[in-house]
């Protein structure tokens, strides 16, 4: 029971920051207001933002594998590998406010967006470029798939477009606030 009631939360919010992701990219592009009181709000909390989808996003990885007892593949693997540092490169962004850093949280997040299109490619029947198995685990195994199309791997996807999303504000808030 917990299991179902995890998976439908944690699919309203993929879906959420889906449309938070389109809305924002177009209230950024179309803002009249160069001086918006939102925009500001999220470009100067934008770290902060992105800490807290890492944070959450390993949370709901570790519940699917601790509580669920959902055994991962070799690429959602890899996309943990992508995630998992960036709790740590993020909070010492927020600490030591050393923004440089973030170079290497936006390629991580990269990397593992990469990572998760591939997996939806191949779980879609896409054809495999690279063998993709966890021991008895294949990567077109579905544990979750609410909504007809809300999977493990979309969710990963959207996990790191929203920390790329809060991370190129905050990154470029200086370029963005005076135009």
């Amino acid at each position: 029971m917990v299991i179902i009631i995890v998976n439908k939360i944690l699919s309203v919010l993929t879906i959420g920051s889906g449309l938070f992701i389109v809305v924002g990219l177009i209230y950024f592009l179309l803002r009249k207001n160069k001086k918006d009181f939102i925009l500001s709000f999220f470009v100067k909390n934008g770290v902060f933002f992105a800490f807290l989808v890492s944070f959450f996003a390993a949370t709901g990885s570790f519940f699917y594998s601790e509580v669920a007892h959902f055994e991962p593949c070799s690429l959602c693997i890899i996309q943990r590998i992508f995630l998992f540092p960036q709790i740590a490169l993020l909070l010492a962004v927020l600490i030591t406010k050393n923004i440089r850093v973030l170079f290497y949280s936006l390629l991580l997040s990269l990397l593992g967006g990469i990572t998760a299109l591939y997996h939806i490619y191949i779980s879609y029947g896409g054809k495999e470029i690279l063998p993709c198995s966890a021991g008895e685990v294949s990567c077109l195994a579905r544990y979750v798939f609410e909504f007809g199309f809300v999977t493990i791997p979309l969710m990963s996807l959207l996990t790191f477009f929203l920390i790329i999303f809060f991370l190129f504000l905050s990154r470029f808030q200086n370029t963005i606030l005076r135009t």
